[in-house]
């Protein structure tokens, strides 16, 4: 048995393939900063107040559309978005992204290295039990999300301060009034979006909301019209 037919094999192939797509993803963006952009719809419920980078505005729920591949690279849920500023019971998954890892740190770059480590255990397990194509591997696939969450957990712990420091700062430094930009996410009302521009060909992803709380689409090519007074993001309105 070959290495290419023990990751390729049935139990192994969608890890694998999944791993393939994750990296691609970032080889590509890294090198030519190509955004795969594509359009859907979100709504989950949080029920907390929110503080936060993430594209959620202060109420009990939110709906987000029109959400690219660049913009879940680059999510950042922070801790006050799960827990709360109130003391509350959390909910089932509130508790597994606060003690997984999944607050604080890009989310692809959590979803990466968990996945990296299911991966792992799934293909070591089947190898040892020559179970990669049968139905028994199936034990390993669905077995090994567990130790691979623990051992990921302790993996990201040491980068949570490390994107913390790095959390906007080049942002913050930059004057983007009056800049234009393209939308990624429908806009309207009261409702956080993400918008594209380029400072010196750097591309840089930023939040906004409509000036006026107009209906802007994705897609739109946009105005920054002022900062908003947290500086967590920007109002913005269609440039004509």
């Amino acid at each position: 048995m070959t290495l290419t037919d023990l990751i390729f094999s049935e139990i192994n192939a969608p890890l694998t393939i999944l791993l393939i797509v994750l990296a691609a993803y970032r080889l590509v963006t890294l090198l030519f900063g190509l955004d795969l952009d594509f359009d859907m719809d979100i709504d989950i419920d949080v029920d907390v107040d929110v503080d936060t980078d993430f594209d959620i505005d202060g109420g009990p729920g939110f709906d987000s559309t029109g959400l690219d591949l660049e913009d879940i690279s680059n999510i950042e849920i922070k801790k006050e978005t799960v827990a709360g500023k109130r003391p509350k019971p959390l909910k089932w998954w509130q508790v597994l992204l606060l003690y997984f890892n999944f607050v604080e740190l890009p989310f692809l770059f959590t979803f990466t290295s968990w996945t990296f480590f299911w991966w792992m255990f799934t293909v070591l397990g089947t190898y040892y039990t020559n179970s990669h194509n049968s139905v028994f591997g199936l034990v390993f696939f669905f077995g090994a999300i567990i130790p691979s969450l623990l051992v990921n957990k302790v993996f990201t712990m040491p980068f949570k301060a490390f994107f913390k420091k790095l959390d906007r700062k080049g942002v913050e430094s930059l004057d983007l009034i009056g800049r234009r930009g393209t939308l990624l996410s429908n806009l309207q009302g009261d409702k956080l979006g993400s918008i594209k521009l380029f400072v010196e060909s750097d591309p840089i992803n930023v939040y906004a909301k409509a000036l006026n709380g107009e209906k802007i689409a994705f897609g739109t090519e946009i105005l920054i019209i002022k900062e908003s007074t947290d500086k967590k993001y920007y109002y913005i309105q269609s440039y004509q």
